[in-house]
């Protein structure tokens, strides 16, 4: 087993009163004078996201009671809520993920098969790609996904094994020495709060919301070098507020001839002007970079020319796919450099400065719409592309905007091991393997890929090799209870490059729903499972039982 890694850049918070939680939405004077309604079960997952559904799956699907909550409309995290097409490895098609993701996967095609008027050849294609975008073999629309996701649930759902709060948000944690007793969420529509007790927390929110209400111990942003030891961590002091940027996504398809111009944005002047000094030019342009060489490239709209096609990249409908004239025009969701937004963080900041970043951010995604539809140059000499119509209904908001921003980086639990850049970069590792994980619980490929940052500091896009998800790195120091289940495990700023994408979260959380759910059936601790040979192999089986892959085939670095 990989040797554990002890950063001192700890962060260990007392419980948050929910008056102090930025991003409510309702007064708390009125929520407070009525009793809060209790609730039980055995497992809480707080956070419906991407690693929150595969952990209530998992733990259902071990007959367990299940309450997982969600603060948005929409379950599903980065799939859903946040208008992410997967990002996956090249094998995926063939192995390289969970059983139950896969299943997720020929859902989606499944849906469209079955309910769409897709084209004679597109029906016929094992690997359908609705979308046919460049970035994943699976491109598809988030109500899609929506729509695959609870239909996996709706078994236990309808049983009553499983309990899903939407439009509910973690306010307060009620905490007995190293044990979680209870969490609280608030209702975003009435303002009522629900205590939910449990034997297992599992913290499945896109942010790492329940560490500081817990008092978890937890990192965020660039830990040191003198920390790390990683290759590519920051010189001198670690940086806390130094994360990646995250991204408002939007859908938008393409009606030629027809004017969809949107309200000039409030701040669209300075996003037309803003140029950050390590961008070799406006934000607001064709011109950005190869993220793994740093040098200057220029992108186009559409296919048909030399250049990248950003309108394909993340396509998530081709109308080519479909009966003539079903849809007008094709659908990409906006996730591109152009709209990261690196200005500022909103974890672990004041309330006005959260809000006033999650504003601009959004301002920064309708000012790059607006710039494309007025005045984007085109290949032709003329100047934007006014048939550009932003899709609302395809993310569910009246802004068209995603329902929550793509968060790449979130807080972290400081863990019983932390993955660190030298077990998993291809240039730390001469034998050409990963760092082997005795203790795995699942396996993750994707390069080690960081977006600038709120440091302004560049792209890190290194090579990586195909890995282990340990499971010490979804153990908490202390906390006896609580799990990670998402991006907020035991990785670093670096490692969270690789260790955050759609199918590497699936696993994390289908691992932390069996751990909990083995844990309750044993009588033992996470931490006493893992410390246990016996215990830790027999919950090895249980997982290699329920389809999750503990170790790749001879493979490649990417």
């Amino acid at each position: 087993m990989g040797k554990a890694h002890r950063s001192t850049a700890i962060r260990r918070q007392h419980p948050i009163h929910p008056q102090n939680l930025s991003g409510g939405d309702e007064p708390l004077a009125q929520s407070n004078e009525r009793q809060p309604q209790e609730r039980r079960a055995d497992i809480a997952i707080i956070g419906g996201g991407t690693g929150g559904c595969a952990a209530a799956l998992a733990a259902a699907e071990s007959g367990k009671t299940v309450i997982m909550t969600e603060e948005t409309d929409w379950i599903g995290g980065q799939l859903t809520s946040q208008a992410v097409p997967p990002d996956e490895h090249p094998w995926i098609e063939q192995f390289g993920c969970t059983r139950t993701y896969r299943q997720f996967r020929d859902g989606v095609r499944d849906y469209y098969r079955r309910l769409f008027p897709l084209t004679s050849e597109a029906r016929s294609r094992a690997a359908l790609n609705p979308g046919n975008g460049s970035v994943s073999r699976l491109c598809h629309e988030p109500r899609a996904a929506l729509a695959v996701l609870q239909d996996m649930l709706a078994p236990y759902v309808y049983s009553g094994r499983l309990t899903i709060l939407t439009r509910h948000r973690a306010v307060a944690a009620s905490v007995d020495g190293d044990d979680i007793r209870s969490v609280t969420v608030r209702d975003a529509g009435t303002g009522l709060l629900t205590t939910i007790a449990a034997a297992y927390f599992l913290d499945a929110t896109e942010c790492g919301d329940l560490l500081p209400l817990a008092g978890a111990e937890y990192v965020t942003g660039a830990e040191s070098f003198a920390e790390t030891g990683e290759p590519h961590a920051v010189q001198g002091e670690p940086l806390p507020q130094d994360m990646q940027g995250f991204t408002y996504c939007f859908a938008m398809d393409y009606i030629p001839g027809e004017d969809h111009t949107i309200e000039r944005p409030e701040r669209y002047e300075f996003w037309r002007q803003y140029k950050a000094d390590f961008w070799p030019d406006k934000l607001l342009s064709w011109t950005g970079v190869r993220p793994h060489t740093l040098e200057p490239v220029t992108y186009e709209l559409f296919e048909g020319t030399d250049k990248f096609s950003l309108f394909g990249y993340r396509r998530i409908v081709d109308k080519r796919n479909f009966a003539d004239g079903f849809y007008p025009g094709s659908v990409t969701l906006v996730n591109w450099p152009q709209n990261d937004y690196w200005l500022g963080s909103v974890i672990d900041v004041s309330d006005e400065e959260r809000e006033r970043h999650l504003y601009d951010a959004k301002q920064l995604s309708l000012s790059l719409l607006y710039w494309l539809q007025t005045e984007a140059p085109r290949p032709d000499g003329g100047q934007g592309y006014p048939g550009l119509r932003l899709r609302k209904d395809v993310v569910g908001t009246d802004d068209g905007l995603a329902m929550y921003p793509y968060i790449r980086e979130s807080r972290r639990i400081k863990a019983e091991f932390t993955v660190l850049e030298q077990h998993v970069a291809t240039a730390c590792r001469p034998d050409g393997k990963a760092e082997t994980f005795d203790d795995s619980v699942g396996i993750g490929c994707y390069r080690i890929d960081l977006h600038p940052s709120t440091g302004n500091r560049h792209y890190i896009d290194i090579s990586s090799l195909p890995f282990q998800i340990p499971l010490g790195c979804l153990i908490p120091i202390r906390l006896n209870n609580l799990l990670a289940a998402c991006k907020n495990i035991g990785v670093t700023h670096i490692t969270n490059g690789c260790y955050r994408l759609h199918p590497v979260e699936w696993n994390i959380g289908e691992a932390a729903g069996h751990l909990a759910a083995g844990c309750i059936d044993r009588g033992l601790s996470p931490r006493g499972l893992r410390g246990s040979e016996p215990e830790l192999r027999a919950f090895q089986r249980r997982l290699t039982a329920s389809g999750i892959e503990l170790a790749w085939p001879a493979t490649r670095p990417v």
